[in-house]
């Protein structure tokens, strides 16, 4: 698992790092039920405290995209929810992306193509039986 993280963003280390492991759940980098390096162990190879990877973890299993356990560390959660708070959440946030685009003189065609090719480059259908 590569981390491209940059140390100078205004982006917390933590959020960054959530946000890279989520991309590698999507781009199939990372696969369902496979296990995450130890806190320490991420820590020490991106060079990091050990307190943002445990906070990256927790967030990642409040969001449901992993769980932990004492035992056997963190994995990638066999079974993703796409409940109702999820897709609510996912509203809002391309409501502000849509109007960013929009203010930013970005037309529905080119955002529909964006999307389009980064939703083809993530490895989804496999991950949840064929898309939703």
């Amino acid at each position: 698992m590569i981390m491209k993280l940059d140390m100078s963003s205004t982006t917390p280390i933590y959020v960054q790092l959530r946000n890279q492991i989520v991309l590698g759940i999507g781009k199939g980098e990372i696969k369902i039920g496979q296990s995450l390096p130890t806190v320490r162990q991420l820590a020490e190879d991106i060079g990091v405290n050990t307190m943002t990877v445990s906070k990256a973890y927790s967030i990642l299993k409040n969001e449901g995209y992993i769980e932990i356990d004492r035992r056997h560390g963190a994995k990638v959660n066999p079974s993703l929810d796409i409940s109702g708070e999820f897709k609510e959440r996912l509203e809002e946030e391309l409501s502000l992306l849509i109007a960013e685009f929009g203010i930013k003189g970005v037309n529905k065609r080119e955002f529909m193509d964006i999307c389009s090719r980064i939703f083809d480059s993530m490895n989804i259908p496999s991950m949840v039986g064929g898309g939703v």
